[in-house]
């Protein structure tokens, strides 16, 4: 059964976090084409004494993705979000993103510079990963497939293998020499399911739980015999593939929104981790920008509002 994380650092850190202030923050931006998450790191003395990154992690938020958003909208309802969590917009020091979602990628930007007062560092094969992209095309490769890599070989180390379950499923391997090597992709749960709906007279919509037994004995159970077990078939299969590829000692690491939907009928999850692309965001901030610049904010009383 795979070990699904409580939240209890979180809890925890909110409970103190009025009679303790954190003024160097890191706020990172995960544009996914369902949902954008927003997590914020914090920094500080401590930071570099072996305090994990997701021990950091104050607080996340999502919210749905809509390209007919325009920045000014996205701006405050960033900020009143923030503020309701006890986040001061002067708070937040520096800014990284990951983004699927063009349209949505220049508008997040001007967001952090007019709202919070940062330029954000985006996440793309051109910048410091820490790691080899042996993709044939590298720019090609999505940079949240990047941020995962990164975040999976700094937790579990290599060879790694991560499956992520959202708008699309992805499955990316990072080999032995921490060389991020590509992976599989194939339609998501949802859009699958929706096609399905779609395109049929008869079939409804099911809630997405396994059914007492693989063979339906009615059309509900038959929906989700097919819909929940058929996913986790293929996740099993295909990461008996990878580590048939890259190893068989490769960890196997769970994220995205609809993992929680298959990981305990996949038996393949050594992990599952919700906050694996933010992390990850944070740890290649770190790896470019260095914790001088969160630091130097502070220092010269740089908290722009």
């Amino acid at each position: 059964m795979a070990l699904i994380r409580p939240l209890t650092f979180l809890t925890a850190f909110r409970e103190n976090y009025t009679m303790c202030r954190v003024t160097q923050m890191l706020l990172t931006i995960d544009i996914g084409n369902t949902a954008v998450t927003l997590g914020v790191f914090r920094d500080g003395p401590t930071a570099g004494n072996g305090i994990k990154p997701e021990e950091r992690l104050v607080t996340t938020l999502r919210f749905a993705t809509d390209s007919r958003r325009l920045a000014d909208e996205y701006g405050i309802m960033l900020k009143n979000l923030l503020e309701f969590r006890g986040i001061a917009s002067s708070d937040i020091t520096a800014a990284c993103i990951c983004s699927v979602v063009p349209p949505l990628t220049g508008m997040f930007e001007d967001v952090c510079q007019r709202f919070f007062g940062v330029d954000p560092l985006q996440v793309s094969s051109q910048i410091d990963l820490g790691m080899p992209i042996k993709y044939d095309t590298p720019r090609d490769v999505g940079a949240d497939r990047i941020v995962d890599a990164v975040a999976a070989v700094q937790l579990y180390g290599t060879p790694v293998i991560v499956v992520d379950l959202g708008t699309a499923t992805v499955l990316d391997a990072v080999s032995r020499d921490g060389e991020y090597l590509g992976g599989a992709i194939t339609p998501g749960i949802n859009v699958s399911v929706d096609a399905l709906y779609l395109n049929t007279s008869l079939l409804r919509r099911v809630e997405l739980v396994a059914p007492q037994a693989a063979v339906g004995r009615n059309t509900t159970a038959a929906l989700q015999s097919g819909i929940v077990l058929g996913y986790a078939g293929l996740i099993t299969s295909m990461v008996e593939r990878f580590k048939n590829e890259i190893g068989h000692d490769a960890k196997v690491v769970g994220t995205g929104g609809l993992v929680t939907v298959i990981a305990d009928h996949a038996p393949v999850f050594d992990d599952v981790n919700q906050e694996l692309t933010l992390v990850g965001l944070d740890l290649i901030y770190r790896m470019n920008a260095g914790k001088t610049t969160l630091a130097n904010a502070s220092q010269s009383g740089d908290t722009s509002d």
